[in-house]
This record gives C-alpha cells, structure tokens and sequence, in this order.
C-alpha cells in the first residue's frame, strides 16, 4: 500500500440489510429471475459455459424496462461491464 493513502476504518458491509432494503424486494426479485432465465437459455443453446467468462449482454434494455425483450448476446465479462447504460433513462 502506498505510504501517501491513509486506511480509513470502516464499519462492516450489512449484506442482509442491502438484501432488505433492495435485492429482496419483488422487482429486483423479478429482474433476477429474468436474467438468470437469459443465461440459462444460452446455456442451453451451447453459447455460454460455467466459468467460461462470458456473461449475456441485455442490448437496449433501458434500467426501469424488461430484460426478456429477446435481444441478448454473449460478450466477455470485461465487455459487457465497461458498457454502462445512459442514465437519462433512453436506451443504448
């Protein structure tokens, strides 16, 4: 660790509580299972191996919409997080 940054103590990560507050509730809960449902479907067409690296790309999901729209590709994990979505709420 470089001598020029100062640790900062910081309380322990709540995971139960993000789990609460945002990952359990029934829209997160929904966009889940439809994410899960694209990579199984690729999985099973053969596109996608477990701990091959790749991960289903969402194309022209906008946040608040449905991922089931169809359009979906298999991209590299660095690809597919280095392409953020707008936050103006229009899509890709």
């Amino acid at each position: 660790m470089a001598s020029w940054r100062k640790t900062v103590a910081r309380a322990p990560r709540d995971y139960a509580k993000e789990y609460r507050d945002y990952g359990g509730t029934p829209e997160q809960i929904k966009r889940r299972a439809q994410r899960n449902a694209a990579r199984a479907a690729a999985r099973k067409k053969g596109l996608v191996k477990k701990g091959d690296g790749k991960e289903v790309d969402h194309l022209g999901s906008n946040r608040k919409g449905k991922l089931n729209n169809g359009r979906v590709k298999v991209v590299s994990r660095a690809a597919n997080r280095k392409r953020q979505p707008k936050r103006d709420g229009s899509e890709d």
